[in-house]
């Protein structure tokens, strides 16, 4: 230990400009550091940081911890296809048919004035949602369109009810279009904004105060074991350590109050669950005025079903 303090105190020592200083104090307080992780610093030498400032980290910890949680979660709301059921075989479905349709415009702008047959320029597919509920929508008009297609007669109840299923999925699914684009714009990019800017400045603050400690601690202990020529001179270190702990601690306090009294995560959480309660309140009218009509088509299907059983 008396290694460390000799070496401390001749790097302080040195009379190198300022870069040199700084560098003694950045050592200096490295060396802090890693005595206090290693117990070998007494708590009562460990200068003790004001009651409110504690708090204050405290709180702005729990704050960061909690837009971290949410965050991680709602992250999902970027890409639309986090509920879809097979997208990476329609994705290598619509690769295939980018690949062919840009083989035709090629074909069909480089063929011409030759003998050669000259295709028709394509239009390329309108691209398509890939969420759930316009899986679900779509699987059911195929469905739909294949009962009716092959029943041969127009009061097809299956095909009918698989048809009013399929448009109220529609519906669900613009709302779900909706709902994921309001998340992104009022709830996830200001969320995101709040962690990156305000929180992280007073994170930013909040080490400056610990690496300005750190350097008073290490001041201290360099006043310890100065000899008597060097006392004046580590004394006016700790003073001026002591003057910049102080203003620190100020705009670290001053930061973390401002971050916390920020009302903007308030708003942000509830755009998203306002965004969620209209995308559920659709998709609940949506399914229960159709659920009414196939239940309807159910029973007079079941009651048809009967009938000709009696005969």
């Amino acid at each position: 230990m008396d290694g460390w303090n000799k070496l401390s105190s001749g790097i302080a020592g040195l009379n190198l400009g300022q870069s040199a200083n700084k560098f003694a104090k950045g050592f200096q307080s490295s060396v802090q550091a890693t005595r206090e992780r290693l117990g070998q610093v007494a708590p009562e030498e460990i200068t003790e940081l004001p009651q409110e400032y504690k708090d204050l980290e405290a709180r702005v910890d729990a704050l960061r911890a909690a837009h971290l949680a949410l965050l991680k979660v709602t992250k999902v709301y970027e890409s639309e296809t986090y509920d879809y059921p097979t997208q990476i075989q329609e994705s290598l479905t619509e690769l295939g048919t980018t690949i062919g349709h840009g083989i035709t415009n090629f074909a069909a702008a480089n063929l011409k004035g030759t003998n050669l047959p000259t295709p028709a320029p394509a239009a390329p597919n309108a691209p398509q949602h890939k969420t759930l509920p316009h899986a679900i929508g779509r699987a059911a008009t195929n469905a739909a369109t294949a009962v009716q297609t092959t029943s041969g007669t127009g009061d097809d109840k299956l095909g009918k009810a698989l048809q009013n299923y399929a448009a109220a999925w529609e519906k669900i699914a613009d709302a779900r279009v909706e709902q994921d684009g309001t998340i992104r714009e009022r709830f996830l990019h200001p969320w995101q904004t709040t962690l990156t800017t305000s929180i992280n400045v007073a994170m930013k603050a909040r080490q400056a105060v610990r690496v300005s400690r750190l350097e008073l601690d290490a001041a201290k202990q360099t006043l310890k074991n100065a000899g008597p020529t060097k006392q004046e001179a580590a004394r006016l270190e700790v003073e001026n350590a002591e003057d910049d702990l102080v203003q620190k601690t100020e705009v670290a306090i001053t930061l973390m109050k401002t971050v916390l009294e920020n009302p903007e995560p308030l708003k942000n959480l509830n755009e998203l669950a306002k965004a969620q309660l209209m995308f559920y309140a659709t998709a609940a009218e949506a399914l229960s005025s159709v659920q009414g009509e196939i239940e309807e088509l159910s029973v007079a299907a079941e009651g048809e079903y009967r009938k000709s059983r009696d005969h």
